[in-house]
């Protein structure tokens, strides 16, 4: 379990909609927990399938969300010199495309006098959705967003404070406090480790909150729930996991509450690539399974060099 986990179900599926990111993304290999030149990657479990497709500098290119034979959703990603472009999410119900449901994202990049980027959603019915534009400051961090849709025009502005070690982003909805996240650098008897604290608030009070640390390694070794008390002002923790690894790999989660403690173990197999990926996980006791096929692009052979 590293910085750049799977990237599962739910996620792609709200990020294909659009609903989820707050700023134009690009996916490449290291953010589904992939390495080498990674053609493609179909992952099965229990609950369904995707497929991921990469081009050779290792970006994404397509999904394909697999719900049984006859639904599912294809997101297809069109970049031009390193931007991305255009994006199109197709939805298939019972094998028959829904233009109602599908929808397609343009992309207009300006960088005078700093970098603005307009994206449009579209459906394929030819009925607007929505547009959003970008704003980045002089040093190519994102300030603010204004969304147009039918429901009016939202602004949401990113402020960013730094003291000494720590670094925070806040983020407000037509001024009003959303989320917070403070990262942090600290030491430790094993070094250094980062910590990440984000906070979110609803209607500017806080709600909810998680603190991960991840150790020099990038890897994170806790994540620790919290609901906010009312009463008495301030986050009690619900959850806390403890991460642990074996030769760097995932073995273990343990999970603790106030009343409560299990452990999951988690068992891998890794396909004769170098570098090699894993290509089957499971996650005991509930003897839960993820399996992923991947596919490369053939290496090319070093050209040999001639004596003249």
């Amino acid at each position: 379990m590293e910085k750049h986990c799977t990237i599962l179900f739910l996620f792609l599926f709200l990020h294909s909609l659009g609903i989820w990111s707050q700023e134009v993304q690009i996916f490449t290999v290291e953010d589904f927990d992939l390495k080498g030149q990674v053609k493609s990657c179909l992952i099965s479990t229990d609950y369904g399938k995707e497929l991921f497709e990469f081009n050779k500098d290792g970006v994404l290119t397509k999904t394909i969300t697999q719900y049984n034979d006859t639904d599912q959703d294809i997101t297809y990603y069109k970049y031009d010199e390193g931007e991305l472009v255009e994006k199109r999410m197709e939805s298939y119900k019972g094998n028959v495309l829904d233009e109602s449901t599908s929808m397609a994202n343009f992309y207009e990049m300006d960088t005078v006098p700093n970098r603005k980027v307009i994206e449009k959603i579209i459906s394929y019915d030819k009925q607007f959705l929505e547009q959003q534009q970008y704003h980045y400051d002089e040093e190519g961090k994102l300030t603010r967003i204004i969304t147009s849709n039918g429901e009016g025009v939202d602004e949401t502005t990113f402020e960013y404070t730094q003291v000494k070690n720590e670094k925070t982003v806040s983020t407000f909805t037509n001024g009003i406090l959303q989320k917070s996240v403070r990262t942090s650098t600290k030491k430790g008897a094993n070094g250094e480790y980062e910590d990440i604290l984000t906070k979110e608030y609803i209607d500017g009070e806080p709600n909810i909150a998680n603190e991960e640390v991840f150790n020099t390694a990038g890897k994170l070794v806790t994540s620790e729930d919290f609901l906010y008390d009312v009463a008495g002002k301030e986050f009690v923790s619900q959850k806390k996991r403890f991460y642990h690894y074996t030769n760097g790999v995932l073995s273990k989660v343990v999970k603790k509450t106030v009343n409560t403690e299990s452990a999951d173990k988690y068992i891998f197999q890794f396909d004769n690539h170098t570098p090699g990926n894993w290509v089957k996980q499971i996650v005991t006791p509930g003897n839960t399974y993820t399996t992923r096929t991947i596919e490369y692009y053939e290496e090319e052979a070093p050209k040999e060099e001639t004596s003249n």
